[in-house]
């Protein structure tokens, strides 16, 4: 590209909107992928308010690569009047990603392998890894949340019922192709009614005749109560097995299902009250 042409990625606008709602605020911010390299051309000081999002990500994540297409600003946060917050980002969801494991062993994950070589990395440093970015990330909660196991679950067919949409936004946080042999994605979806909100967050993988994995984190609220609903899933098949259409396998809401489920968690999010301000005497 020429020099007359280049686009400063970091120098793109972001994209921020917030709103308040019965105690509520929510608020997102979104930008540009990160950059490949450097951009303050290798001069970054380690934890300074100028290190550059690239060495950011390097230094904390003990990955050998990141997913082609990484949204190191796009991040979802719900701030509650009391204090407590939770959160969705790239970076939080990336540390859960397991070196030292790859489960998929096929052939495309060694044509991976072999598509990072030129980036200068060793074997050594290419074999301990989840080339699929599989992560069990299920938001980042804060301080000041009693989280404890519960019987109760989050009413599905109340959330089908037509309600006014207040807020809605969706946030892409990673997507890779997988060398061209499928797809990995996460991303983080919420809505706003009247009566409460609901937040999807959806770790997608597609190995192309192969197999279809998908890790589901539901948070709902209903403004009447003092908690939060939080259900984990994991679901994963093979695709031989399942004998779906293709295109089937490529739409999470279609395929998801279908997926025998292998674990799950349900948890509730007590919220603090706010501390009253004290009457003058």
């Amino acid at each position: 590209m020429s020099v007359k042409n280049f686009i400063d990625i970091t120098r793109l606008p972001v994209d921020r909107e917030e709103q308040k709602f019965e105690g509520w605020t929510v608020k997102y911010e979104k930008s540009h992928i990160l950059s490949s390299k450097c951009t303050n051309n290798g001069s970054c000081v380690k934890e300074s308010p100028e290190e550059c999002q690239f060495c950011r990500y390097t230094r904390q994540l003990s990955l050998p690569h990141m997913p082609d297409m990484l949204f190191p600003k796009n991040e979802l946060t719900l701030l509650h009047a009391s204090g407590p917050r939770i959160c969705f980002n790239a970076l939080d969801a990336l540390k859960l990603v397991i070196t030292g494991k790859r489960d998929i062993k096929i052939a495309c994950s060694e044509a991976w392998k072999e598509s990072r070589q030129d980036t200068g990395l060793t074997e050594k440093e290419l074999h301990p890894f989840d080339w699929t970015f599989s992560t069990n990330y299920k938001g980042s909660l804060s301080e000041g949340w009693l989280v404890e196991p519960t019987e109760l679950r989050i009413d599905l067919e109340r959330l089908k019922l037509k309600e006014q949409i207040l807020f809605y936004h969706e946030l892409n946080l990673f997507e890779d192709e997988l060398h061209d042999n499928g797809i990995t994605t996460l991303s983080v979806k919420i809505r706003v009614m009247p009566s409460g909100f609901f937040v999807l967050l959806r770790y997608f993988l597609r190995v192309d005749n192969v197999m279809v994995r998908v890790n589901d984190t539901r948070y709902y609220h209903d403004f009447t109560t003092d908690f939060i609903l939080r259900e984990f899933t994991s679901r994963e098949g093979q695709l031989a097995e399942l004998q779906i259409p293709l295109l089937l396998a490529t739409d999470p809401n279609a395929v998801a299902p279908l997926l025998p489920l292998k674990t799950s968690c349900y948890e509730k999010l007590s919220i603090p009250k706010v501390a009253e301000e004290p009457v003058p005497t």
